[in-house]
């Protein structure tokens, strides 16, 4: 019974599963921040410039 806990390996993929599903969102979460904040830029710059 011992031997086969060891040998299930089941819970081994789905820890990987969930360690790349969150480097996924960790990117993506980056990714959409650095977007959100050159877009913000850029819509101030025209902002001022109607100003």
């Amino acid at each position: 019974m011992f031997a086969r806990f060891l040998k299930d390996e089941s819970g081994a993929t789905a820890i990987e599963y969930g360690l790349i599903a969150a480097l996924i969102a960790v990117a993506i979460i980056g990714g959409v921040t650095a977007l959100g904040n050159n877009a913000g830029t850029t819509f101030n710059a025209v902002a001022a410039e109607m100003a």
